[in-house]
């Protein structure tokens, strides 16, 4: 008998955590942009960001403004798949001279872990960075990179290094929810 109640309240529990009100419940609210086909989960209290010639999308807190997620959609080579560009060691290196140290910018990037998740047939390489600004301030980025649609979409998620140990299971959790389909 209790092996059946538990059952049930597994399946119950199951099906609230694939309903998206639980998100919000949780203290996420949900992004999805349907005309470039992807989505992703953001912290309540956070805000869309307008930037010209910038990211897709951007949203950052409201109190800590410097703590942000964005959206980089960029071409791919017709055809390509992610892994077809390369490891995800590989591809995090070039993002991280291309995108979060380019050589004029003074900024280092620091490839700290480089790994590779299937979600749903799609692949996704995860990749976390320390940044070390030319002020030497430090930053904490973790992103997810998907192709999709002839296209290489990035979300990042940026964070000052002294806030990382606070918010890094909200920042790994809205970094593992973000999908292109």
């Amino acid at each position: 008998m209790w092996k059946r109640i538990t059952f049930i309240l597994l399946l119950i529990l199951s099906f609230s955590l694939s309903n998206p009100d639980v998100a919000t419940a949780a203290g996420f609210k949900s992004y999805v942009d349907t005309t470039d086909g992807y989505q992703f989960l953001y912290p309540n209290g956070w805000l869309p960001v307008k930037v010209n010639n910038g990211p897709d999308v951007v949203f950052h807190d409201l109190i800590e403004i410097s703590e942000n997620v964005s959206v980089v959609i960029s071409p791919v080579p017709e055809g390509k798949s992610l892994k077809e560009l390369g490891a995800p060691t590989e591809v995090g290196y070039k993002l991280g001279k291309a995108a979060l140290a380019p050589s004029d910018s003074g900024r280092t990037a620091e490839l700290v872990d480089a790994r590779e998740k299937e979600t749903e047939g799609k692949t996704y390489y995860i990749l976390e960075y320390l940044v070390k600004l030319p002020n030497n301030q430090q930053r904490h980025n973790i992103a997810s990179v998907a192709v999709g649609r002839g296209k290489l979409f990035t979300f990042n998620a940026s964070i000052p290094e002294k806030r990382w140990s606070k918010v890094k299971r909200t920042m790994e959790n809205v970094v593992d929810s973000f999908t292109v389909y």
